[in-house]
This record gives structure tokens, sequence and C-alpha cells, in this order.
């Protein structure tokens, strides 16, 4: 009996794979657990179908975030905080402050999970953010920090 993995399983294969099993296990175990399906001509066909729509949803979502990472590239945002006497900032810029900048000076709505884990600007002057994408994408914005 021929059938179509929908998930993982352990020593058999991995899901989307067709794998020749015997009946009883792909009956009782496989398509009883909702592991699998019997691999007729419609199920291949459906699950074919399926993948391509997945490939062409994730073509879309990766140019959508090559247009955002371009844009980010090219901006440059300014922040105005509080000094204290000797010239330093008080506390320091926070991902939510520039994920909110971003959206008020540019317009461009972004998640401030994306922006990278070790941000820490502490000082007045030019800085540049790094921006995680995914997909392995990554943008550059341009922090300009000011002082009242």
């Amino acid at each position: 009996m021929k059938v179509l993995l929908l998930q993982d399983v352990k020593s058999l294969g991995k899901a989307g794979e067709v794998k020749e099993v015997k009946d009883g296990y792909g009956k009782n175990f496989l398509i009883g657990k909702g592991l699998a399906k019997l691999a007729t001509p419609e199920v291949l066909a459906q699950h074919a179908e399926q993948k391509r729509i997945e490939a062409e949803n994730l073509a879309k979502e990766i140019a959508s975030l090559k247009e955002l990472a371009n844009k980010l590239d090219k901006c440059e945002i300014v922040i105005t905080k509080k000094l204290g006497s000797n010239g330093h900032l008080f506390g320091s810029i926070t991902k939510d402050e520039i994920a909110h900048a971003l959206l008020e000076q540019h317009g461009i709505e972004i998640d401030k999970k994306h922006i990278n884990e070790k941000l820490s600007i502490k000082s007045v002057g030019e800085h540049d953010v790094d921006f995680k994408l995914g997909h392995g994408l990554h943008a550059t914005l341009h922090v300009d920090v000011v002082g009242e």
C-alpha cells in the first residue's frame, strides 16, 4: 500500500513523501492516526497543487520583504530625547521608540521584534540599526539621535 505522509514519521519518512508500507500499518496506524493518506492520484494532485500555492506565497512574501529592506536602507529617522547636564541621554533609545518613529516619519509599520536584539543607543549622534526581516534578509536603518 502506498501512502502520502502528512507529518514526519520517525523511521519512515518526512511529510510530503510517498512511501510503500504494509497494509495493516498503513490503515490502522498511519491513516488511523491522521499521519498519512492513501496515495491515490487525486490526493497526490491535491498535494502537488498545495505545494505550488505555498511556493507562490513564499515568493510573494520574499519579494515584499526585499522591497521593505530597500525602503529601510534608504530611510533615515530622527529621534529627539532629553539630555542630562553632562550631555548624555536619560536612558537609551528602545526598539519600541524606533518602531514608533519609523511609523510616524515614514509610514512604515514594522514589528519591534525584527530589530536586532543587541540594540544599545545611549548617546547623541548618528547610529545604524540592523533589522532581521526573515528568510535571511537584513536591512539597515539610519537613526539620528538629537538632544533637547
